[in-house]
């Protein structure tokens, strides 16, 4: 856990190394932030480690091989916990806020109700943040300074992508607990290693899912598709495959790579980073003519 300041940059943007040839694949990790702002650690009423169950604990380093593969990735910096970008701009829970909400805020989504809304009021395990209700200035500022600019440099990576092949692969990386939680449709139910999600075949084309499940079932992984996560915010908004815009989510198993209650990596870490790193690149070499708008 770091301390973000006043000024901090909120997201970083890695493009490819300056002797491989780019490819038209951009990774996103909007979960994978660790620098939590002074001011939020004082309205939170958890401790350190409780705050970070929300964290995709390091699936920024388990990516990290994509510059090297031609990738562009694109990571917050932000902690999911104070605002997070796999959501709609304003998807806010009214019974966090002492004033009104605008009009504009979805106030009634299946997320907001659950309490992980762009401004969570739980963590992932269910336990309340925040000490006394906010003010609505508050989630704008955070809107402002961390989510329009994760999605302003995801968006700009995808447009070059998209410029210079004629076509873009999202990965949108994400972790889940080994479990299911209190709540979600597979509580207290063991998961599968990996979840594809590609909105039940409306976010991608085939052979972007389909590549990356066979490749990751011959590394000896367990892989199942959509269920329980289909894909959130960010592959439902940015994957347009008739466009040429295709979004796959990813799921990792904790378990896989990390000791999810000391919140480290464990044995399992170096093999996983050196499969997916396999994924990349096979995802970075897919035929262009199949993924290119339709005419």
């Amino acid at each position: 856990m770091r301390s973000l300041g006043a000024g901090d940059a909120a997201v970083a943007v890695t493009g490819p190394a300056a002797d491989v040839a780019a490819a038209p694949l951009v990774l996103s990790s909007p979960h994978s932030g660790a620098d939590y702002p002074a001011d939020f650690l004082r309205q939170s009423r958890l401790d350190p480690i409780s705050l970070r169950r929300s964290e995709d604990c390091f699936v920024d380093r388990l990516f990290e091989t994509a510059p090297a593969r031609g990738a562009t990735m694109v990571r917050a910096l932000f902690p999911r916990a104070y605002v997070d970008p796999n959501r709609e701009p304003y998807e806010l829970d009214p019974a966090m806020f002492r004033d009104a909400l605008p009009a504009f805020a979805n106030t009634r989504s299946l997320r907001v109700l659950g309490g992980l809304g762009t401004i969570a009021r739980v963590v992932a395990d269910g336990a309340e943040i925040y000490r006394d209700k906010l003010v609505f200035a508050e989630a704008e500022a955070r809107i402002t300074h961390c989510y329009r600019p994760y999605h302003q440099a995801l968006a700009q990576a995808i447009a070059r992508a998209e410029a210079a092949h004629g076509h873009a692969v999202l990965l949108d990386c994400h972790s889940m607990p080994s479990m299911g939680s209190p709540g979600e449709r597979d509580a207290g139910r063991g998961r599968p290693d990996i979840v594809l999600g590609d909105r039940f075949g409306m976010s991608c084309a085939g052979i972007v899912i389909e590549t990356a499940e066979s490749l990751l079932r011959d590394l000896g992984y367990r892989v199942g598709r959509n269920d329980p996560y289909a894909g959130g915010y960010i592959t439902h908004h940015y994957g347009r495959p008739r466009r040429g815009r295709h979004a796959l989510q990813i799921e990792l198993n904790r378990s896989l790579y990390m000791d999810e209650a000391r919140l480290e990596p464990n044995d399992g870490f170096a093999r996983v980073h050196g499969d997916l790193d396999r994924l990349i690149a096979a995802l970075a070499g897919l035929p262009a003519s199949q993924l290119k708008p339709a005419p």
